[in-house]
């Protein structure tokens, strides 16, 4: 990309977004006119069922974009909260799409993201479809490693800034249902866990759990192509 390339990818930026723990970023049905570039702190993204409950469908990390799904959407589908204090850059959107016509590169790099999203997204449903309760904890946290490494972060220790109930929402599982598994992923021998701080002691061990359903071989791997970027 060129000098004046990246003075026209400047302009773009609307400028940054200060949110408190708890606050939302965007509602439902709100009109889509940015997406917005984590510098600091860890989102939630969730919905409403049809029967009145919540469900998290997403978490956001520093260093990953927020509202890719605005690029195929004219109003906000669901809402997006701070899991804790967070600032982002807010990028114009129409402007966006109209710099992307100009720039082929950045025009690829926008389908590459929304694809990479929305194969993040297909592989976690499957996790829901295919994995047992354990295997489905344990590609989470993997998913975590995976995600924060890409970024610079320690990828085997890291704090939860999600509580256990809202991890259980993503994951379509009870409250005690988690609280079980992380005690007996602990006592394996495979994480320590205190209070929200995780540490993965072994990295072979989770894999072999994550993988080793039978039953789903080939799903399983293209759950790990797409949420590691590997198969084991």
């Amino acid at each position: 990309m060129t000098r004046r390339d990246s003075e026209r990818m400047d302009s773009v930026v609307l400028g940054r977004v200060s949110l408190h723990k708890g606050e939302s970023l965007y509602q439902p049905g709100d009109p889509v006119n940015a997406i917005y570039a984590i510098r600091v702190g860890t989102l939630k993204t969730q919905v409403a069922t049809q029967d009145g409950r919540v469900q998290i469908v997403g978490f956001h990390l520093p260093g990953e974009l927020i509202g890719l799904e605005s690029l195929v959407s004219t109003r906000q589908m669901s809402q997006a909260i701070a899991l804790e204090d967070a600032r982002l850059c807010r990028v114009n959107l129409p402007a966006l799409r109209t710099l992307a016509g100009n720039l082929p590169s950045l025009h690829n790099n926008l389908l590459r993201l929304l694809a990479t999203e929305v194969q993040h997204d297909h592989a976690m449903l499957a996790i829901l479809g295919v994995l047992n309760a354990e295997e489905r904890l344990v590609s989470f946290l993997l998913d975590l490693s995976c995600r924060l490494s890409a970024r610079g972060f320690a990828s085997n220790e890291f704090q939860l800034r999600m509580t256990r109930e809202e991890i259980g929402s993503y994951l379509g599982l009870k409250l005690e249902t988690i609280s079980r598994l992380f005690s007996r992923l602990s006592d394996a021998g495979l994480i320590t866990i205190r209070h929200r701080h995780v540490k993965l002691i072994d990295m072979t061990g989770l894999h072999e759990i994550h993988s080793r359903s039978a039953a789903a071989t080939v799903p399983t791997r293209k759950i790990e192509e797409a949420l590691f970027g590997h198969a084991r």
